[in-house]
Parts: C-alpha cells; sequence; structure tokens
C-alpha cells in the first residue's frame, strides 16, 4: 500500500511540475505561438484562396514557418510538444473516423470500373518504383531498413488523399465532368485501399517487436479482436443506428440521452481492437468503414467532427508538424538529403503518372488525360503528414526523411489546382467556339439542321417543316436526316465490319428498306421542290442508353445550329395521341439536357397531311408564342425564317402581364424579387423582340397579338383557345423561366420536359389538329465560363 501511494505522489508532482512549468515559463511564447497558429492559416488560406489553393496547403506552409522561428519553438517544451501530440493523437482518431465512414468497402469485391483500374494501376506502378528505390537511400535510423519501414514507406507514397482530392476538383467546378467524377472516384478507392494495407500490416508489423514468435501471437491477438470489432461494427451497429434514428426523426431535435448513447456507441467500437495492443487510429478507420454511413446520427456526426477539424484541429496539428519537423533539422548541406528529396518527388509523381498513363492506354483515354489524371491522384492528405511527421518522433526515421516527406506531399497538393486549371483549358478548347443556335447563326451562311426520324412514318411531316425552315435559296440549309434505331440482338447479329470510314453496315432487311424508303422520298422531294435544300443522310444505330450521347457528338462534330426530334408519342386515327416510347422519350430527355446546341422536339397532329406548301397560294398559319426567356428567343428567332415562306401566315403572340394585377408591368410578369440576371434576360427579351418587330412586323408580312393575363390560370385558359386556330405552334421550352404567367403550371404536367406551355400545348386534352414545336436553346450550365459544369474531355 505503501509503494502505491508513493507512486501516486511521484504521478502528482509529475503533474504539478509540469503545470507549473508550462505556465511559468514561456506562457507567452505558447499563447502567441498557438494564436498565430489560428490567425495565420485562416490568413494564408484566404490568400492562397485566389489561387484555388487548398486549406492543407496553407497549413503546412504556415506550421513549416513557425516551426522554423527559433525563439518561438523554444518556448514549447518537449512536454508541452508531447501534450500537443495527444491533442493530434485524438484528432487524427475523429478524423480517420470520419474518412472510413465515408468510403464503402464492399466494392473491393465487385468487378473493378474503370476507377477501379486507374486507382490501382496508379498504386502498383508507385508501390513497385518505391519498393526498388527506397532500400538504396538513407532515411532510417538504423543501418540496415527495416521490411515493414520500407513497405510503410513505400504505400504511404503510392496512395492519394481523397479529401484533399474531392475538395480541390469540386471546389474548382469540375466534380460533375466525366474527368472528374473518375479522378473523385479513383482517389476514394485509391485512399481506401492503401488504408487497408496499413490497417492489415500493422498486425504482420507491430512496432516494437523483435521476436518472431511473440509478433506472431500478438498480430493473432490483434486479428482477432479486429475481426470482433469488425464484425460488431458491420451486423450490430445497423440495429442499434436504425432504432437510434427512428427514435429521433428528422424536423425533431435529437434526444440528449440518444446522443449520448450513440457516442458512446461510436467510441466503443473504436476502442474494441485498441485493448489487445491495435493501434488506435487504425482501429477507428476500421471502425468507420464498417459502420453505417446513412442516418441522421452518422450524417450529424460527420459534420460535427469536420467542424471540429476544420475550425480547431487542423491549425494545431500543422503547428505541431512545423515544431517537430522542424525545417532546420534538414541537413541542407549533405548532397544526400537533397537526392533523398527529389528522389521520394519522382517516385510519387512518376509512378502515379506511368501507371494511369497505362490504364488509360488499355481503358482508351487520350494521353494528356491520363496524365493529369496520374498527377491529380498523387495529392496525399492529413494521416500521410501524420505518418511522416510520428515516424520521425519514435525515431524511425531520421528528421532529414520527415522533413523530405513533408515537404513532398506539400509539393503534390500544390500542382493539383494548376492540373485541374489546364483540364478546364482543354476542355473549353473542345467546346465549340461559338454558339449554336439559330439566333446566333450567320444569315449569310448555310443553316446546319440535324433532323432526327424513328421511321418512315415521320417524313411527311418532317419534309414539311423543311420546307417551310428552308428560308432563302442562297445560302439555303443543310440537313442531315438521321435515321435513330435502337441497337437490338438481332440488328447487331447483321452487322457488317468495313474498313472505310463508316466502321459497319447494317444488313437487317426491315432497317435497310426503311432507310431506302426515308432516302428515296426525301431525295424526291427535293429533287421537285426543294431548292435551296442541301440534304446528308446519317444514322444513330445505338441502345437508348447510349443514343442521346450518339447524337450529340454527331451534332457536335457536323456543327450544326438546330437538333429536331420526333416526339415520343404518335397520333392514332381518332386523332388522340398513344402512350408514346418510353426508349424515345428517354432519348429526347437525355438531347435537351446534354446537347450542345438548339433542340426542338415536333409533336405531330397531321402536320404531314397538309398539302405540300411550296406554293404561294397555299396558306398555312403558324403562331408562336413569346412570354420571355432564352427559349422563346430561340423559338422566336427560328419562326423569322419560317416568316420568309410565301406559303406561311405566322402570327406573333406575345404574353404579358395585365397592367392591374400586383405585379404590373406591360411585359412577361416575373415575380416581384428581379435578381440582376433576371433584369439582364428581360432586357434581351426586349432587344430581341424590337429586332423581330422592325424586321418583320412593321412592314406587315407578320401578325401580332398581345395577350395580357393576370396569371397562370388564365395562362391556360388562353392557350386552350387557340386550338385548331393554326397548322403549327411554336414556343420556347422556358423551364427555369421566373414568370407568374407560368407559375404553378408545372404541378399537372404530363411531359415536364417540354417545360410549362409545350406541355399544355401537347397534352391528350388539346386539339387533335394543331402540331407543336418545342425549342430549347443550349444553355451553359455551371460557373465556368463557356463551358458547362457537366462537360466530356475523356
Amino acid at each position: 500500500m505503501a509503494v502505491k501511494d508513493d507512486s501516486k505522489n511521484k504521478t502528482q508532482k509529475r503533474c504539478k511540475d509540469f503545470v507549473g512549468l508550462t505556465f511559468s515559463r514561456g506562457v507567452a511564447g505558447k499563447i502567441i505561438g498557438i494564436s498565430l497558429a489560428f490567425i495565420l492559416s485562416h490568413l494564408a488560406h484566404h490568400l492562397l484562396k485566389r489561387i484555388n489553393q487548398p486549406r492543407i496547403a496553407s497549413d503546412i506552409f504556415i506550421g513549416l514557418f513557425l516551426g522554423s522561428i527559433r525563439p518561438l519553438s523554444d518556448s514549447f517544451e518537449p512536454e508541452v510538444i508531447q501534450t500537443l501530440g495527444f491533442i493530434v493523437e485524438f484528432g487524427m482518431i475523429c478524423y480517420m473516423f470520419v474518412l472510413g465512414l465515408e468510403m464503402n468497402p464492399y466494392v473491393i469485391f465487385k468487378p473493378p470500373t474503370r476507377d477501379a483500374i486507374v486507382a490501382y494501376g496508379g498504386m502498383l506502378s508507385t508501390f513497385i518504383l518505391a519498393c526498388g528505390i527506397t532500400p538504396f537511400l538513407h532515411y532510417s535510423t538504423k543501418p540496415n531498413h527495416d521490411l515493414g519501414l520500407t513497405l510503410t514507406l513505400s504505400i504511404t507514397l503510392s496512395g492519394s488523399g481523397s479529401h484533399i482530392l474531392t475538395r480541390v476538383i469540386t471546389n474548382l467546378k469540375i466534380g460533375k465532368s466525366d474527368i472528374g467524377k473518375l479522378g473523385i472516384a479513383a482517389g476514394v478507392h485509391s485512399d481506401m485501399i492503401s488504408m487497408l494495407i496499413f490497417s492489415i500490416g500493422y498486425m504482420f508489423f507491430p512496432p516494437g517487436e523483435t521476436n518472431t514468435i511473440e509478433r506472431v501471437k500478438k498480430g493473432a491477438m490483434m486479428a482477432a479482436a479486429l475481426v470482433v470489432q469488425s464484425v460488431i461494427a458491420a451486423k450490430v451497429s445497423p440495429f442499434v443506428m436504425n432504432w437510434i434514428n427512428n427514435e429521433n426523426p428528422e424536423g425533431k431535435a435529437l434526444k440528449g440521452t440518444h446522443l449520448v448513447l450513440s457516442l458512446a456507441y461510436m467510441v466503443f467500437l473504436c476502442s474494441c481492437s485498441t485493448w489487445y495492443g491495435y493501434n488506435t487510429i487504425l482501429s477507428a478507420f476500421m471502425a468507420g468503414i464498417f459502420f453505417p454511413s446513412e442516418g441522421r446520427i452518422s450524417k450529424w456526426t460527420v459534420g460535427k467532427i469536420n467542424y471540429f477539424l476544420n475550425t480547431v484541429y487542423y491549425p494545431i496539428f500543422l503547428l505541431w508538424v512545423g515544431f517537430v519537423a522542424d525545417l532546420s533539422h534538414f541537413e541542407a548541406a549533405n548532397l544526400e538529403s537533397w537526392a533523398t528529396l527529389f528522389l521520394l518527388l519522382i517516385i510519387s509523381i512518376v509512378g502515379k503518372v506511368f501507371g494511369t498513363f497505362i490504364c488509360g492506354v488499355m481503358l482508351g483515354f487520350h494521353w494528356p488525360d491520363s496524365v493529369a489524371l496520374g498527377l491529380l491522384l498523387t495529392a496525399k492528405s492529413h494521416f500521410h503528414i501524420y505518418l511522416a511527421v510520428i515516424s520521425t518522433v519514435n525515431k524511425a526515421t531520421t528528421a532529414t526523411t520527415g522533413c523530405s516527406i513533408v515537404i513532398v506531399i506539400f509539393l503534390t497538393i500544390v500542382h493539383t489546382p494548376f492540373v485541374v486549371a489546364h483540364i478546364i483549358e482543354r476542355a473549353r478548347k473542345r467546346a465549340p467556339t461559338r454558339r449554336m443556335a439559330v439566333q446566333w447563326h450567320d444569315p449569310s451562311s448555310q443553316l446546319r439542321i440535324l433532323l432526327c426520324l424513328h421511321g418512315s412514318h415521320n417524313l411527311p411531316s418532317s419534309i414539311n417543316l423543311l420546307e417551310i425552315t428552308k428560308g432563302p435559296s442562297d445560302p439555303g440549309i443543310l440537313v442531315y436526316v438521321t435515321d435513330m434505331i435502337e441497337l437490338t440482338d438481332q440488328i447487331a447479329a447483321t452487322l457488317v465490319q468495313n474498313e472505310g470510314i463508316e466502321t459497319v453496315t447494317v444488313t437487317d432487311k426491315a432497317v435497310m428498306e426503311m432507310r431506302d424508303q426515308i432516302t428515296n422520298t426525301v431525295q424526291a422531294y427535293v429533287d421537285e421542290s426543294g431548292e435551296g435544300i442541301s440534304v446528308k443522310r446519317m444514322i444513330a444505330l445505338s441502345t437508348f442508353n447510349g443514343m442521346s450521347q450518339d447524337i450529340c457528338i454527331l451534332a457536335e462534330e457536323l456543327m450544326v445550329s438546330l437538333i429536331v426530334l420526333p416526339f415520343h408519342k404518335r397520333q392514332r386515327e381518332d386523332g388522340t395521341l398513344d402512350g408514346g416510347h418510353p426508349g424515345f422519350r428517354y432519348v429526347n430527355r437525355k438531347m435537351l439536357r446534354n446537347a450542345m446546341c438548339s433542340v426542338g422536339i415536333l409533336v405531330d397532329r397531321g402536320f404531314g397531311l397538309i398539302e405540300r406548301t411550296s406554293g404561294s397560294h397555299i396558306f398555312v398559319n403558324v403562331a408562336v408564342i413569346f412570354i420571355g426567356g432564352r427559349d422563346d428567343r430561340e423559338a422566336l428567332a427560328y419562326s423569322g425564317r419560317v416568316a420568309r415562306h410565301p406559303g406561311v401566315r405566322l402570327t406573333v403572340i406575345r404574353f404579358l402581364v395585365e397592367n392591374n394585377s400586383e405585379n404590373a408591368q406591360r411585359r412577361p410578369g416575373m415575380h416581384k424579387e428581379i435578381t440582376p440576371e433576371q433584369e439582364g434576360e428581360m432586357r434581351l427579351d426586349d432587344e430581341s423582340f424590337a429586332s423581330f418587330y422592325e424586321r418583320h412586323i412593321a412592314g406587315g408580312r407578320v401578325a401580332y397579338t398581345e395577350k395580357h393575363l393576370a396569371n397562370s390560370s388564365e395562362t391556360f385558359t388562353t392557350l386552350k383557345s387557340l386550338e385548331g386556330q393554326y397548322a403549327l405552334i411554336i414556343v420556347g421550352r422556358g423551364i427555369g423561366v421566373n414568370s407568374i404567367l407560368t407559375e404553378g403550371m408545372n404541378d399537372w404536367q404530363q411531359c415536364p420536359e417540354l417545360g410549362p406551355i409545350g406541355d399544355v400545348l401537347s397534352g391528350s386534352d388539346f386539339s387533335v389538329r394543331t402540331s407543336v414545336l418545342i425549342i430549347k436553346q443550349h444553355d451553359f450550365k455551371g460557373e465556368l465560363d463557356g463551358l458547362d459544369d457537366d462537360f466530356n474531355i475523356m
């Protein structure tokens, strides 16, 4: 008992000495150092944010900078730095738990996808290169290199910092692009595989054990504990968390007892295997990776831990890194130190780039995209920095090696924004150099149209549409008549491979007959009355999943201004429309979303039955409805071509807000709060309509009428009143236009992809004699100037 009391007194005395040491000597330096870490890290992040550098880059720079200030580092005694190390370890446990939560380990057991292949290739090549070179470097404190340390260093260089890479890609607005999605997925896969290797390898190379038998016993004990922990996390946790989530539904405050219970359960899971000697940080990762990521509690935990990491932990962590990986310990006078630094950097970059390049060749990527992916995947994370520093603390590696690895990690992160900027620049060069739309078409050049057909039944309406669209014979129009054919197993069996430009020829009898009929009918029309019309034949042979992409690529290569697609519904003999073809509807919706030019959907209700309109004595009544917005301006521009045809009587119907309505302005109605962007759209509407009025309406060639309406109910009534008055009504798709005249019309839409006006006019209860052409002008989505967020470059 006396021995225990004496030990207790000694512990209390050490604690008192530590507290006295902390607050009696250099307390000002400690306060200044920690304060500077927070202030300068936020300031540096704000400054470097202008060149798109991630937060970790500014934190590393500030940490190394503060650690190299001798008076400041001297004020932090070894005991204080050790205490910071305990705080860092606790934060790293939280970090690793959240990292595991955001990963899905079961993808390992699925067939490898493109991102998995890229991740495996980059890791494997880097690992082989590191294992072949690092043994010749002087990085260990021991004369003979330890196998476990060599493997750890090689895996560190092979891994990726998934959350750093994700943050860079999403912040620079390429997360929706094909290369952005692939880079994020490959980074997560690479990070997960390297972390699992670390977690499993720790059991085979436990630190501090030199006896082989003891190492095997300890490893087996840790393995058993880790298996039990993983089984509990994967099988028991869903029941526990589902019960807590059901007791705390969204919208209600979390119950304190349930919150404490869930946190205690997470702590228990993370510490299960540590009772048997397993590493606490890796244990947290293994608990997190099998823990349910869905549910309110898990999302709450991730949000709170990320807030703690960003606001409190990272500055302290990098301050500790700066003190331990002191740059003054780097032997700058020794050439071997510089050789180690540059070789580690070369291994990290060359290994990743070589591996992703080889995988890119196998997967058919362009070589610049493969190189860019490799450079992005070199980015490392906070855990890799922790490994580099803790190995120095434990005297496993030299101080110079620790500094070199931290510098290498910093350099692998700094270049990532510049790689992304290069990707954006390449994508922007490949994007159309001019706006492909009828509104922006040069009248002195040939208008290019991609006219798509489901079959020969679309021919009559399509030919009449061409007739009223052709405009003057000089310069005329160039029409690419394209057959949309679903690639079935039966048709695939009839494909014949060619050596020429066309890779395959369709020999299916039904398809050949249909194509011949379309070709002959179109050519007969052109020979008879198609002056100014040039026709070329195309085919879109694909499954419905890939057909829209094929047509988009074809339209981009041919530089067409307008794609015309048939509506997915056909008119029955009684005049009503049938249920439609879901495959063609899917294609139409994808085209409206992804096409790099204007898209028109033609709803045919007998437009092909009208007598050929080549003579001026035959009149076709056509109307265009103008409310406002990009799509309506495109519809108005297209109507300008239609108005030139001598057989067309065009009427422009402009919907305006009634004067005495609460949002009164004799113009397309907007909500009360008008943003600068909406004001700009309204100005463009006025300019576009004024130009059209001067060219077509003022001379009396085109009729004009205004409809003053108060709300969407009156809009619907007005549209219904147009039944039977016109053979064709041209409207803009108009989705996203903030107009009071269409507000609420989305509630009863049958085909939302056609927009509020187009949906009403194409509805089953509308006229059986009025066809509709719904037009959408291509708009750049996102914040990349001149480029869509979801661009394709690979």
